[in-house]
């Protein structure tokens, strides 16, 4: 039999661990919540500077948040609104397409023999290996160029810009989409074939609403990427009107005699909320799509 102390030491070292896990959690914790305290803070502070800024502001107001979203001296200079809205139809035309090209070809890599179909892949993985800031130059002066023959799809233009975005999304999201149809039974298709169903038949009835989870990962990882680039819009688009919010927001800082935080502030918090509002809709789905590699039944 254990002894009393041996016990009580044991129980002892039990509590420390448990002690030393909280403390952990609590740092984590009050480290990765500090810079959106700290945004908060600013954008509901008259200060309008990060360097005397403080956790809690004196004569916190919301004035920031109505410069920003009311017809002011910086409505026409910056149409925060017109930013929103460029950076929600990007990143919404952008995942829509991605998503239905990315899924048909996964679908043919995976059910399909034909030649050249390992090369195709490999080709595929290699070239997401190189850096995406090697090709910023080829694909500025590759723009600029099809903008000269045809101007809809040139620089300034939201169309070229998503032709860009779809051209380095869709490799990485193919060996994702192609791996989850792997892990469909090919029974499925076997059996729907005996009883008439034609290949887009088994795409479209069968196999797509099993394939929702990944889909739905698929969807976010390309809105947020899409969302969020701030180097390609930047190089690609030139006239404010243009601007998604995040290069948007970069003229409200870009200024060294003019900087405005707390306007910055209040609309990256603003433009947060379309991603909180997608994560929290589609938790389930998320987890689902990254956890789940096959189909049980």
């Amino acid at each position: 039999m254990s002894s009393p102390t041996f016990l009580q030491s044991q129980h002892r070292r039990r509590q420390l661990g448990i002690l030393a896990k909280y403390l952990i959690a609590l740092v984590l914790i009050v480290f990765s919540l500090f810079p959106v305290v700290w945004i908060v803070s600013a954008s509901i502070s008259p200060v309008n500077s990060l360097a005397t800024q403080t956790l809690i502001p004196e004569n916190a107001s919301l004035d920031n948040y109505r410069k920003l979203l009311t017809e002011n001296e910086f409505s026409d200079v910056f149409p925060y609104t017109k930013w929103l809205l460029n950076s929600l139809k990007i990143a919404s035309i952008t995942t829509i397409v991605s998503v239905s090209i990315t899924t048909l070809a996964a679908y043919s890599f995976s059910r399909f023999r034909f030649r050249q179909r390992e090369n195709m892949l490999r080709s595929i993985l290699l070239i997401q290996v190189f850096p995406s800031l090697l090709a910023m130059v080829a694909v500025f002066l590759l723009i600029q160029q099809l903008g000269d023959v045809i101007p809809a799809i040139g620089l300034d233009t939201h169309t070229g810009l998503i032709l860009v975005y779809l051209g380095g999304a869709m490799g990485i999201n193919i060996w994702l989409m192609k791996g989850y149809f792997d892990s469909i039974p090919r029974e499925i298709d076997e059996s729907a074939m005996v009883d008439g169903a034609t290949h887009w038949q088994i795409f479209s009835r069968l196999l797509l609403p099993l394939m929702r989870p990944i889909i739905i990962v698929v969807a976010i990882l390309t809105f947020i990427f899409v969302y969020g680039d701030f180097v390609m819009a930047r190089i690609l688009l030139k006239t404010t009107e243009q601007y998604p919010v995040t290069v948007g927001l970069w003229q409200f800082t870009s200024n060294q005699f003019a900087q405005q935080w707390g306007i910055f502030a209040a609309g990256a918090l603003i433009a947060a909320l379309p991603i909180m509002i997608v994560y929290i809709l589609l938790q389930d789905q998320i987890v689902g799509g990254l956890t789940q590699g096959s189909v049980k039944g």
